[in-house]
């Protein structure tokens, strides 16, 4: 581990801009639970598992469950496997996301996984989103369905942020870009974040805007996390010191979307995504600078059903309460 003081945020963007552009996932520098993160709310519906590398949330009448990472982190890679609850899941979310809203209630920066359960026979959905500076007043969701279903197995979700640009990861196959722009002005994530992983009930809004509850019938909703890495710039809060991690494996976490990745991503996009802010006209009467419109994709997306959000953050108050080879054909097909 390396110190970086008076110019961290130069040195720690020279860690990820060194790094090969693609690594093999089998490779990434991978933690214990312990070594990383805390247990942040849930008592006994967090379980660690296998030798202290995997862990699971519950979501029960009782309570939802979550972790936290120990460190603040300014830009890095970060990751974990996951597999979701199956059968009955509507109105359950389970989120993977950096946030700093404990400290910074006003301007909060935030990068979000979410997996929105379903109704039995309909598929779980994934939707990001980025806010900056306490952006919240424009959301840049964008939702998606996926080529395999999250619930049978295990795979790879992961977070690339640096200093211009934001890549979102299923697996190997970049699922988003965001780009710094000088149009996004504050809103592009820019202090560091703390990880969390969290379980809760989003009856509210999760499934159909919330026409579909959860049913605690089908409780306890149980995700399981494994393959956890947390690989950054870890910043002292108050010193305002960065510790730029270069562990083992180090070589294996990527700094970008190769060409092969672009074209996956862009095969990804055309076939998965269900819905983008930039062509939400009912929220925006005008995108958001940063939009780059498609007609084609527009007109695709105009097809889907219209969806409703959540606010608020997914660990305080109420939130507490809170065939394989045609998968492989799609998958071959990015």
């Amino acid at each position: 581990m390396g110190g970086c003081h008076m110019g961290f945020l130069l040195c720690c963007s020279l860690l990820f801009a060194v790094m090969a552009s693609s690594g093999s996932l089998r490779n990434l520098p991978i933690i214990a639970f312990e070594d990383g993160y805390t247990p942040l709310f849930g008592d006994h519906n967090l379980a660690i598992h296998r030798d202290g590398k995997s862990v699971h949330l519950s979501l029960d009448e009782r309570t939802g469950s979550g972790f936290v990472s120990h460190d603040l982190y300014l830009h890095g890679y970060f990751s974990a496997s996951i597999k979701l609850p199956a059968d009955y899941t509507a109105g359950v979310v389970v989120a993977f996301y950096m946030s700093n809203g404990d400290m910074f209630q006003k301007n909060h920066d935030e990068i979000d996984f979410e997996f929105l359960g379903n109704i039995r026979g309909k598929d779980w959905r994934i939707q990001t989103n980025v806010y900056g500076n306490g952006s919240t007043s424009i959301g840049r969701e964008e939702r998606y369905g996926l080529w395999f279903d999250p619930s049978e197995d295990f795979h790879q979700y992961s977070i690339l942020w640096t200093d211009s640009k934001i890549i979102f990861y299923v697996d190997d196959v970049p699922i988003r870009e965001v780009k710094r722009t000088e149009s996004m002005g504050g809103d592009f994530p820019s202090k560091p974040m703390t990880l969390y992983a969290t379980i809760w009930d989003a009856s509210d809004w999760a499934t159909n805007g919330g026409k579909y509850r959860v049913n605690y019938k089908y409780a306890p909703y149980v995700a399981e996390f494994s393959d956890l890495v947390l690989h950054g710039c870890a910043v002292d809060p108050i010193e305002h010191v960065a510790k730029c991690d270069n562990a083992q494996g180090s070589e294996a976490v990527p700094s970008g979307v190769t060409p092969v990745q672009r074209t996956k991503m862009g095969n990804f996009r055309l076939k998965h995504m269900t819905y983008s802010y930039c062509y939400d006209t009912v929220r925006y009467k005008v995108p958001p600078p940063e939009c780059v419109i498609n007609p084609q994709e527009a007109e695709r997306l105009r097809k889907f059903d219209p969806v409703t959000f959540g606010n608020g953050r997914r660990h305080h108050g109420k939130r507490h309460h809170r065939n394989r080879g045609s998968q492989k054909e799609a998958a071959a097909s990015f």
